[in-house]
């Protein structure tokens, strides 16, 4: 994924200052950058983490007075910290999910679940590229609303060399509609006539990070909650195979490259995350590490997206912006409706 920052944005480029390539800066200001992500958090529960890291590194790429260290001394910490911690990240996220969670909720939950992240992933990217969106922004919005938000988009972008700007307009949009999905979903709750357990299903296929999910399907009951938990955290574990057929896809178009090399059909980070869910599955882990290694995976998604968000060029992301947002809100659409129908064939 183009997360380094050297490849070369769309529109006018930003020269960057002479400096130091050590990461030490880099990643001291990517943990400035989380702590602050972290106190806004705090003061406003419903902006979640994650995304206040992507605004947050956005603003230092732009604010006068701390551009010249996001482009020069810091650049080479930050892109380590966006690249590798990111994958970092998504292979804890494994640890949430474990293989006797899925056959717990029974085969036709897990065909459903299934069969709306495809239909959510074809429809968004068909119509992104009917849309002519640029670059790969079509395939990132479409990962990150089918699966399971930023971590996905990170992920494919990670495998598909993806630019930069593509990735955090993707990031930004998911964010959004998933934000908007706490406020609205609630509303139908009642009007749809769905149960408690139907309600947590519906936003466990439906809405796209996990803290978003949790967000949303607390406010009818634990028995929503565990239900939503479950069935978002399945959608979680499509990843591993989006990825290799993405990667397979990628080889059969010739899109290899001298700088990125040949990809492996399953990344390394993607074998982790697998492993992950392995591990958990034992039943080994007591839940004091599991709560640590879910902080730990949340630290470090913020660390890489506070690092993506600085190597973002605002003015290269005006271009698309109707059109973004209308792929957005018609795959939030989608992916509601599609979510919606899956509940009710599987009640």
């Amino acid at each position: 994924m183009a997360l380094t920052g050297s490849r070369t944005r769309r529109g006018t480029a930003r020269a960057r200052p002479a400096g130091p390539a050590g990461p030490v800066p880099g990643l001291v200001l990517a943990a400035a950058g989380v702590a602050a992500a972290w106190l806004v958090h705090r003061a406003v529960p419903a902006v979640p983490m994650l995304t206040a890291a992507v605004v947050l590194g956005v603003a230092a790429a732009h604010a006068p007075w701390s551009a010249p260290w996001v482009l020069g001394r810091c650049r080479a910490g930050l892109t380590l910290a966006t690249k590798r911690l990111m994958r970092a990240g998504i292979v804890l996220l494994g640890l949430k999910l474990g293989l006797g969670d899925v056959l717990g909720l029974g085969w036709a939950t897990v065909a459903m679940v299934a069969a709306v992240a495809a239909a959510t992933f074809c429809g968004t990217w068909w119509l992104g590229r009917r849309l002519g969106l640029p670059g790969d922004q079509p395939l990132l919005i479409a990962a990150g609303y089918s699966i399971c938000g930023a971590s996905a988009i990170g992920a494919v972008g990670s495998v598909h060399d993806s630019d930069d700007d593509d990735v955090v307009t993707s990031v930004a949009l998911v964010t959004l509609c998933g934000t908007l999905a706490i406020a609205v979903l609630p509303l139908l709750h009642g009007p749809l006539g769905l149960t408690d357990a139907e309600f947590g299903r519906w936003v466990g296929a439906g809405v796209h990070d996990v803290g978003q999910v949790v967000a949303t399907a607390q406010t009818a009951g634990p028995a929503a909650l565990g239900e939503a938990v479950l069935v978002k955290l399945l959608r979680v574990a499509l990843l591993a195979p989006l990825v290799a057929v993405l990667v397979v896809s990628a080889r059969r178009r010739g899109r290899d490259t001298p700088r990125s090399g040949r990809p492996p059909l399953v990344p390394l980070f993607v074998v982790g995350f697998l492993a992950m869910v392995a591990l958990r599955s034992t039943g080994l882990l007591p839940a004091q590490v599991l709560a640590v290694a879910g902080a730990a995976q949340e630290l470090l998604l913020a660390a890489a997206l506070f690092g993506l968000g600085s190597a973002v060029h605002l003015p290269s992301l005006s271009r698309t912006g109707p059109k973004v947002a209308l792929l957005g809100l018609t795959s939030w659409v989608l992916i509601a409706t599609a979510a919606y129908a899956g509940v009710l064939l599987t009640a």
